[in-house]
């Protein structure tokens, strides 16, 4: 299916005033997520509604859901207690993710379909590839771009596992994540990146034909596990919107 996420900056948050700052500095997507719980660490449910609340579809949310391995049933609960606590017609999460460490390629291809056929309808599933595969058991881009395609995936968000290792433009050199990029593109995929991206790296992103940038520490004062800040969204979106109009070459 054709994803309805909308391009540009996506900012992690951890609570509803760093949603606030996010939109205020012109983050296109809120991502929910608890940094101190792993790479795609899950918010509790309450503080996840509570951050939707205060995106209040000026923006669209997404919510960060662990891992696949932890099994789809954990994440579909939560999914369904995030649901029950926003108010009755209210925005939901536009779109939610699990990682794929810990799984073969057959293990995540059940998992995913397991999540993604169950969400409500209008909450989609996202792809994740780690570019750190080898670190964490997980497949290697290349093969989870392929299997996600063949489960009908969307979107895909090649992402790193480890927060304390190198960046993805460090562990792989721009020309490799293009064509990774361009692969999922040419099968009806949108592509986020992210992985420890600085303002430059944000940039090389884009360059190499993301439609998504997801960011954390480079969006916070006091890094990864400090507090996002409306200045530091606003330059990288001043950043981004730059590389679209002069790529880097």
């Amino acid at each position: 299916m054709r994803s309805r996420l909308p391009h540009g900056l996506l900012v992690s948050v951890r609570t509803a005033a760093e949603a606030v700052e996010a939109v205020a500095g012109g983050a296109v997507i809120v991502d929910v997520k608890e940094p101190s719980r792993g790479p795609l660490g899950r918010a509790d449910a309450i503080v996840t509604a509570e951050v939707v609340r205060a995106v209040g579809g000026r923006t669209a949310s997404t919510l960060a859901c662990g891992e696949l391995a932890d099994g789809p049933a954990g994440l579909l609960a939560h999914v369904r207690r995030v649901v029950e606590l926003l108010d009755a017609g209210g925005e939901l999460p536009a779109a939610v993710k699990a990682g794929p460490a810990g799984l073969d390629l057959a293990a995540w291809r059940e998992a995913f379909a397991a999540v993604a056929t169950a969400l409500p309808p209008m909450i989609e599933a996202v792809a994740v590839a780690y570019a750190d595969a080898e670190v964490c058991g997980a497949p290697d881009p290349g093969s989870l771009v392929e299997a996600a395609a063949a489960c009908g995936a969307g979107a895909l968000l090649i992402d790193t596992c480890d927060k304390s290792g190198p960046g993805l433009f460090e562990r792989h050199p721009p020309a490799r994540v293009a064509e990774w990029v361009a692969r999922a593109r040419a099968a009806g995929m949108l592509v986020a990146l992210a992985g420890r991206l600085t303002p430059d790296a944000a940039a090389l992103a884009i360059a190499s034909g993301a439609d998504i940038v997801g960011v954390r520490s480079a969006a916070c004062a006091g890094g990864r596990l400090g507090r996002v800040d409306r200045g530091h969204v606003g330059r990288l979106v001043g950043t981004l919107a730059r590389t679209r109009l002069s790529p880097i070459t």
